[in-house]
């Protein structure tokens, strides 16, 4: 059964100092669902996340036209717009990087980090919040005996099952994964899609892969990125 759209994308261009990235690209993104996105390297499949939540505005000489409008639950929004608060899209959208980037501090400090950032003050409500996304994260059995210890001494599954645990802990309704599995064995791997699997159910997720194998197993919906134009295979 078709679910309801989340994602709305019109006529969307990324530039990246003189360079035109993303051209003319209009799809919809549906929720409850997982999107890859494939193709060739240095087609700009990483710059189309970070379009989603607004990242780029970090990068020096990027600039975006067109439209991206979000649906969190009141209709949907142009998050381009300049009134649109950035903080509170980033809550909303998170993202995992291609690479594991645990923090220099604790299991329990990693996953906390967003709620303190976002104000919580509740000491109990931030431990049952991180508890909650630890084991959403399939970590929480792994860990729970040494919230204590350094998050970098994780092995590198667990690093990036930790990342999406501290994505989690907000609650976003739209998660983006950059390569969330290409730096991992081939257990860790296994573990990484079941919990993708089952986090669709509470959010949208939009990966970028390489792995054919990996999109045909778990994706729902399925474009390729080549010569600036995103296409629906």
């Amino acid at each position: 059964m078709q679910t309801s759209v989340k994602i709305k994308i019109r006529d969307l261009y990324f530039y990246y100092r003189t360079r035109t990235i993303l051209e003319n690209i209009s799809i919809d993104i549906h929720e409850n669902t997982i999107t890859s996105i494939t193709g060739p390297s240095g087609q700009g499949k990483s710059s189309f996340l970070t379009v989603l939540n607004r990242l780029c505005h970090n990068m020096d000489g990027a600039r975006v036209h067109g439209q991206v409008s979000i649906d969190f639950g009141n209709g949907f929004e142009n998050i381009f717009k300049k009134e649109y608060p950035l903080p509170e899209l980033r809550k909303r959208v998170g993202m995992v990087f291609q690479t594991p980037n645990p923090l220099p501090m604790s299991i329990y400090k990693n996953v906390a980090f967003p709620l303190k950032l976002a104000g919580y003050k509740s000491q109990d409500g931030i431990r049952k919040k991180v508890k909650k996304s630890l084991e959403h994260a399939f970590l929480w059995d792994e860990v729970k005996n040494r919230l204590t210890d350094d998050a970098r001494l994780l092995s590198g599954g667990q690093q990036q099952r930790l990342c999406l645990a501290r994505s989690l802990v907000l609650e976003p309704q739209v998660l983006l994964l950059d390569e969330p599995t290409s730096s991992l064995d081939e257990t860790s791997v296994q573990v990484i899609e079941e919990l993708l699997a089952l986090l669709k159910n509470r959010c949208t997720i939009i990966m970028v892969s390489h792995y054919v194998d990996q999109v045909k197993r778990i994706a729902d919906q399925q474009f390729v990125l080549r010569n600036r134009k995103l296409n629906k295979v």
